[in-house]
């Protein structure tokens, strides 16, 4: 990127972020998600760490949030609420340690890790241990006051508690000789003066969900998370509204710690304690930074399990004295950072698009990004589905985008940031020619993909024996789409019924093999020659007979003979399949060339097992739905077990499903499962239930 190029990124990027900041701190409302925002900003971050010169005092990355709201009295912070750096990766983490290591090259380091809860700011001001003024954060120097709307949240102690002797003991022990037990005695017990508290206001998932309810029956917009709810609660002007919203609080930050005559943030933690004020229990010290990522990753995958939402780690320098000589960077104190868990969605920009070939010869148009990381996996690329998706999405070359994750799995675009166009945006246009075989390319109708009319185009072949060795298929490691393309290329093989014909001596001579790779491979071939008759019809690719398809045909016809012999109306009786896959099966095994490749592949020694008449019907009738990560086996393994058994599986969420098996970081289903009375099992359950 150029230096002008950069300078007019920075620019589109400012308009943009504090266009969103000023909706969600001023006016309560959100366009994109908090994780879209937050890319936004990081994306912006960088820029001006290369390109410094450009850094300006108005720009987000140098101030906290937005202006006071006239209708509360405002309150102006006796020391700044200022904001954090996001990282969001281990090697992000590193780099600030390091930062800070230059800074201070003698500094030794220990930290506290807390969960950064999404929720609301928070200011609570003591005078001789009485609650006095609670107020927002606001533009960070100036906050709102909100001290009555504060006062019904009952987690905020409306006066200090005075410790009994042997809390006090306890905690003198624990942190002896890293302390000053005079000043620490006399600052916990007499209260006397002001004590500041910091804190966030949030919401559980019960009163999140039970407050969009009522929103809805009252015909209002439903909040679109948690820290917008937080924050349009604690802005009501009645604070019996307030009330009945259910806020929690937990304390983060005790200020002039020094005054208590404790050295730590640890220290400082179990000191608001002792006064009453409530903090994360699974708030934790960490002697390295090491410690602090395995706390992160533990988090990250138990997050779904916790009753409140939280979107990272906040890790903080535990030293008091070296937390203060390490200063402020821009809106941030350099002793501490947001370490973000992965993000299920973020912003690039669309390079290309291309359109590839697939196995029935479709053509799927495929958008190339500059690489970002979504979910925790750098994503480059993602489906566009087809030319009446560009269309709807309205997206260009060029356009920065949103992207998610689909089930943290399946990238996917949601969004194009119009805002963001700078004038160099091309229109994406339908191929009229196949970009691999050069045929002419057509629109069934009634249909929305685009087809090449080649039958032998390479590319349909090429994709068809990819998807013929896929996992779900006859699942043969080690061929990969390079490999299928270099066989292909050399002349080895035309079809999939070609793999069954290979020699170690037709692979030795190719390049990058030798004679450990070739051997690898024949016998991964070799081991796959029997094969179920489920796995055996999805391998063929026949056009709308995916995985619960081939299932179902299996377990009617039982085996391939009585199935090609089937007539269109036979298959049609099938329970679950319609006409159009009825005909596209029939159409298959009439297909001359299709008889021929089966022909070939029992020549070759492939052997389709039969599906026995006793088969395990523990689950029958069952719809599952699978959702999150597992420790005990694959999402494919618990289909395989729950197909095994009679049942069926779903990609979503309905009145008709019968349970929603959740693993770590579930995510919607599970909400959805919930709202709709669908039982939810945990890994253990699902495996009793499994038998």
């Amino acid at each position: 990127m150029t230096r002008q190029e950069a300078k007019k990124r920075i620019e589109r990027l400012r308009a943009t972020v504090e266009y969103h900041r000023y909706l969600y701190h001023v006016r309560d409302r959100q366009e994109i998600s908090d994780a879209a925002l937050d890319s936004l900003k990081h994306e912006l971050y960088l820029l001006e760490q290369q390109f410094p010169d450009f850094v300006t005092p108005s720009s987000p990355t140098q101030r906290v949030g937005g202006a006071a709201l006239s209708k509360f009295r405002k309150v102006r912070h006796a020391s700044a609420m200022l904001s954090m750096e996001d990282v969001f990766s281990f090697d992000e983490l590193q780099e600030w340690q390091g930062r800070l290591h230059r800074f201070k090259p003698s500094a030794a380091c220990d930290y506290y890790a807390e969960l950064k809860m999404d929720g609301l700011a928070v200011s609570l001001e003591y005078h001789n241990g009485e609650f006095t003024v609670g107020s927002t954060r606001g533009d960070g120097r100036e906050g709102e006051d909100v001290t009555q709307n504060l006062k019904t949240i009952e987690a905020i102690p409306l006066h200090f508690r005075v410790p009994e002797e042997k809390e006090l003991l306890a905690f003198l022990k624990k942190f002896s000789p890293h302390l000053d037990e005079k000043k620490f005695r006399s600052r916990i017990q007499s209260h006397s003066g002001t004590i500041e508290v910091r804190g966030e206001v949030f919401m559980r998932k019960k009163s999140f969900d039970a407050l969009n309810r009522e929103q809805q029956k009252a015909g209002l917009p439903a909040f679109a998370n948690p820290r917008n709810a937080s924050a349009g609660s604690i802005r009501q002007l009645d604070p019996q509204i307030t009330a009945a919203r259910r806020l929690d609080f937990f304390g983060y930050a005790l200020l002039d710690e020094a005054s208590f005559g404790i050295s730590t943030h640890e220290q400082a933690h179990e000191a608001m304690q002792l006064l009453g004020v409530k903090c994360n229990p699974h708030n934790q010290y960490c002697k390295t930074l090491a410690e602090a990522e395995a706390y992160h990753e533990r988090w990250r995958v138990k997050r779904s399990s916790l009753d409140y939402w939280t979107d990272g780690v906040v890790v903080v320098i535990n030293s008091n004295s070296l937390f203060e000589k390490l200063g402020v960077a821009g809106k941030a104190h350099r002793g501490q950072v947001a370490y973000k868990f992965p993000a299920e969605q973020a912003t690039t920009v669309i390079e290309d698009v291309t359109f590839q070939v697939g196995r029935t010869g479709a053509l799927t148009p495929v958008a190339h990004f500059q690489p970002v990381v979504v979910a925790g996996t750098t994503v480059t690329n993602a489906t566009l589905h087809n030319i009446d998706e560009i269309k709807r999405l309205g997206v260009k070359i060029n356009d920065t985008v949103i992207i998610e994750k689909a089930g943290d799995i399946i990238p996917k675009v949601v969004r194009v940031l119009s805002e963001m166009r700078s004038g160099n945006e091309h229109q994406i246009h339908a191929p009229q020619h196949c970009p691999i075989c050069g045929s002419a390319v057509v629109r069934h109708p009634g249909e929305v993909a685009l087809y090449c009319v080649h039958k032998h185009c390479f590319g349909q072949e090429k994709e068809a024996i990819i998807h013929f060795v896929s996992k779900k298929a006859f699942n043969i490691e080690g061929l990969g789409e390079k490999i299928i393309e270099q066989l292909m290329n050399s002349g080895l093989i035309q079809t999939a019924a070609d793999l069954f014909t290979l020699k170690k001596g037709d692979l030795e001579p190719l390049e990058r093999f030798a004679t450990k790779k070739a051997q690898n491979i024949i016998d991964a071939i070799s081991a796959r020659k029997h094969i179920e008759l489920s796995r055996f019809l999805y391998a063929l690719g026949i056009r709308h007979v995916g995985e619960q398809t081939a299932l179902d045909l299996a377990d009617h016809f039982g085996s391939l003979a009585a199935l090609q012999a089937a007539s269109q109306e036979q298959i049609e009786a099938v329970p679950n399949i319609g006409n159009v896959v009825a005909a596209s099966v029939a159409e298959y095994f009439r297909d001359k060339k299709n008889q021929s490749f089966l022909e070939k592949i029992g020549k070759r020694g492939v052997i389709v097992t039969a599906v026995s008449a006793k088969r395990d019907t523990k689950l029958e009738g069952a719809t599952f739905v699978l959702t999150g990560k597992f420790t005990s086996f694959t999402r494919e393994q618990a289909k395989e077990k729950i197909r095994a058994r009679g049942g069926t599986v779903s990609s979503s969420v309905s009145k008709m499903t019968h349970y929603v098996v959740v693993g770590a970081d579930s995510g919607s289903k599970y909400d959805k499962a919930k709202k709709l009375g669908v039982p939810v099992l945990n890994e253990e359950d699902f495996i009793r239930l499994l038998g």
